[in-house]
């Protein structure tokens, strides 16, 4: 830590960590803690310009800045001796925060959990609020260093001010600087997950995988819940809910079931409940007493306790690291038992989450990865989190886009939900594709389900066109891999998530925070969630959103928007409101049945054309990392491509087919290893044609008279954009009309 940033007393200590971030130091006896902990690990930026006045106004420190004013009277922080101005002018008044003020315009952050939730929950703050000032208050948290946790040996009050204004961005990766870097999830982990709590056994599972392949849907990730291991203990050792011992009932030869998994390409993780510790009924009971020095015919179970260093060491030696060389890839580790239970101890989820982790780093690298749940700030470090046992209904999925994307604001970017719901509920197709869609332009795509025989969330247990939408969903989640894995490395490298509120780019529009739900989905798209049910009307499920100013183009329809603007988004069960920016470029996987760590032979290039632009492409392997920058020039019409591949990663044979979205050109298939310029001679489609197309496609299927039908088509064919619209609007049902000016009223 640079000295030179600090300015102390004998009981306080200020340290400029940039223009825009100071820490507040106070502590009774003047022990400061110069130690990393187990939110902040970084605390030297180098230098920043500031200014230090002393003993003048009534004030023993002035701390100046070009982005706040530090005034502090001495004494213990109070609102009276400590306060800052930030040279904003985002608060009603005027731009102070005194110590101890609440941040009533903080744009929250994450939750420990959504376990039980139908619907919201409530948010711990984040680091961004509509005043331009917030505070991270680090004065409770744990010390850290690697696998080494322990308690502050004092306390203090220990503040982060943040003065970042409306710069959200810049908020967010010094947040990260000071925090750490999230690491890159791995490639696997960005396709579908399957995941049940359910009883299957060894032929079932197999059987279930099997059927996922001839229906031609990818599963990268295979969840087996708790019925793993044995449930069915002698009631003297408690319940079930913890266990290590297969369930050879279930699953005769799990050395077999788990080659057979990898051998189909997919990973494979177990869900654990480690709270009661190894108990006599476990197989490895004998070595693990012996190691925590507690005599096996004694029959005591060894106790979960994460402050003993022998019980971490038999833990991971004799416990998860035999079940790993099984052929178990990572841990989900479903801790649902609380916090610590006095000061003396430390926190178990934390320690789990940091343990396991660091853990899988020693042997797997850049392939390390838990689910858990979340355990305060510094967490996007031990990636990723499950989210909990929500409801299945609406009001769940409603909330949750607005909950992923929000705890962006705290730096947790890869939240894993249960699509669908866990539990309760009822049979609704619609909910539950819905439910998918989201889950496909989500952090992590993971159905999952309670062991309620009735609640699967396969696509065949719904109605056939539900199952056609599924299936190609689940088919585009798996072709979207390289454009997750491109937004993995910014996450990783630039501090740039996948998810991002829409105020991070507009933070002066007032939309950007009115639609909660919306968001940006990498650097392309952006998403506007379908939560509500379709009408019956028009048989259409609608979600209202920002269109930002300039071109937007809809993935699935191909209908443009010019922002800025206000729409509500009419879609069928085969669409989803996904806008893509102007001259936007988005990398598709051709074969959505390809293994997933292996890079794509055949790649589609959807081109929107528009605006100049380029997107890279980023891809690597053990062996190495490539860039491919695409790049479109309207003015000359060129579509460019620059490969930067040192260590040959990219398959041999790899092509691309370029798809330019509007346009009658079709492209001849090119080779993905070298560069290429592309002229174009772009022949624009008849859009009025796919207009007359999609407005005659919602007459059809709509819950009206005929005669009202015909006389909406007249109307639309002959009459102007604008008054077509004037009829429509007098003569259709709401729901209706609305779906219609949709497409007669945006360009």
């Amino acid at each position: 830590m640079n000295q030179k940033n600090q300015v102390s007393g004998d009981h306080y200590r200020f340290t400029v960590i940039t223009n825009k971030m100071i820490r507040m130091e106070y502590q009774s006896a003047g022990q400061f803690e110069d130690a990393t902990t187990q939110t902040v690990v970084n605390r030297d930026f180098g230098k920043p310009d500031f200014q230090v006045t002393r003993d003048q106004e009534g004030f023993a420190v002035q701390i100046e800045t070009d982005s706040f004013h530090l005034y502090y009277r001495g004494g213990e922080f109070n609102g009276a001796n400590l306060f800052i101005d930030t040279k904003y002018n985002f608060q009603t008044h005027y731009p102070r925060w005194h110590y101890g003020d609440p941040d009533v315009k903080n744009l929250l952050g994450t939750a420990r959990t959504l376990d039980g939730a139908d619907g919201a929950v409530s948010l711990d703050s984040g680091i961004m609020s509509k005043d331009g000032f917030t505070i991270l208050d680090d004065s409770t948290s744990m010390l850290q260093a690697g696998t080494s946790i322990r308690n502050r040996p004092v306390e203090e009050i220990d503040l982060y001010g943040f003065a970042y204004g409306h710069d959200y961005r810049k908020a967010l990766y010094d947040y990260y600087q000071l925090t750490g870097f999230p690491p890159m999830v791995p490639r696997f982990a960005l396709g579908n997950w399957w995941s049940r709590f359910y009883p299957y056994t060894q032929e079932s599972y197999l059987a279930l995988m099997d059927r996922f392949q001839k229906a031609g849907i990818p599963i990268a990730v295979a969840v087996l819940d708790m019925n793993w291991h044995v449930t069915d203990i002698p009631t003297k050792y408690g319940s079930g809910w913890t266990g290590y011992t297969w369930n050879k009932k279930l699953f005769p030869e799990p050395e077999k079931l788990l080659a057979t998994l990898h051998a189909q390409g997919k990973h494979i993780t177990l869900n654990v409940h480690p709270a009661a510790g190894i108990r006599p009924s476990e197989v490895q009971y004998p070595e693990v007493a012996e190691a925590v020095g507690i005599d096996p015919a004694s029959k005591q179970p060894v106790l979960f306790d994460l402050n003993n260093r022998k019980f971490i060491q038999a833990y991971f030696n004799l416990v998860h690291h035999p079940l790993e060389k099984q052929g178990i890839d990572f841990w989900w580790l479903d801790w649902q038992q609380g916090a610590a239970r006095s000061r003396a101890q430390i926190d178990p989820l934390w320690s789990l989450n940091v343990l396991h982790f660091l853990d899988q780093v020693k042997e797997k690298k850049d392939q390390a990865l838990i689910l858990s749940r979340y355990a305060g700030p510094g967490s996007h470090r031990y990636p990723i989190g499950f989210s909990g046992d929500s409801i299945a209904s609406w009001r769940s999925l409603t909330f949750q886009p607005y909950f992923t994307a929000t705890a962006t604001n705290i730096g947790y970017t890869w939240w894993s939900h249960d699509i669908g719901g866990h539990m309760h509920g009822s049979y609704d197709p619609e909910l539950s594709l819905r439910w998918l869609q989201f889950g496909v332009f989500s952090p992590i795509m993971r159905l999952h389900s309670s062991d309620n025989p009735f609640m699967g969330k396969e696509p065949w247990q719904y109605d056939l066109e539900t199952d056609k939408s599924m299936t190609r969903f689940m088919r585009l989640r798996a072709q979207l891999v390289p454009y997750l894995a491109t937004a993995d490395v910014l996450t990783h490298q630039q501090g740039m998530p996948l998810i991002e509120p829409v105020y991070y780019r507009y933070p002066e529009v007032k939309e950007a925070y009115q639609f909660k739900n919306e968001y940006f989905f990498g650097s392309e798209m952006l998403v506007v969630p379908i939560t509500t049910p379709s009408d019956d009307t028009t048989g259409l499920a609608s979600a209202e959103g920002y269109v930002p100013a300039g071109t937007w183009t809809d993935l699935f329809t191909h209908q443009q928007y010019t922002g800025p603007a206000v729409v509500k988004f009419y879609r069928n069960k085969f669409q989803y409101p996904v806008l893509v920016r102007s001259g936007g470029i988005v990398p598709l996987a051709d074969d959505a049945m390809a293994a997933i760590d292996d890079l794509p032979e055949a790649m589609t290039v959807t081109l929107l054309p528009g605006k100049q632009h380029a997107y890279v492409l980023h891809e690597q392997t053990a062996a190495g990392k490539a860039q491919t920058k695409f790049s479109w020039d309207p003015v000359a019409g060129t579509f460019g491509m620059t490969v930067t591949d040192p260590n040959h990663i990219i398959p041999e044979k790899r092509t691309y087919q370029l798809q330019i979205v509007g346009v009658k050109t079709t492209m001849k298939p090119f080779s993905g290893r070298f560069d290429q310029r592309l002229t174009l001679d772009l022949e624009a489609e008849d859009q009025q044609a796919i207009k007359l197309q999609h407005i005659f496609a919602i007459l059809q299927h709509a819950k009206v008279a005929f005669d009202l039908k015909k006389q909406l088509w007249q109307s639309v064919n002959d009459m102007p954009a604008s008054r077509a619209a004037l009829t429509v609007a007098s003569l259709a049902p709401a729901t209706l009309s609305d779906a219609l000016l949709e497409i007669l009223l945006n360009d």
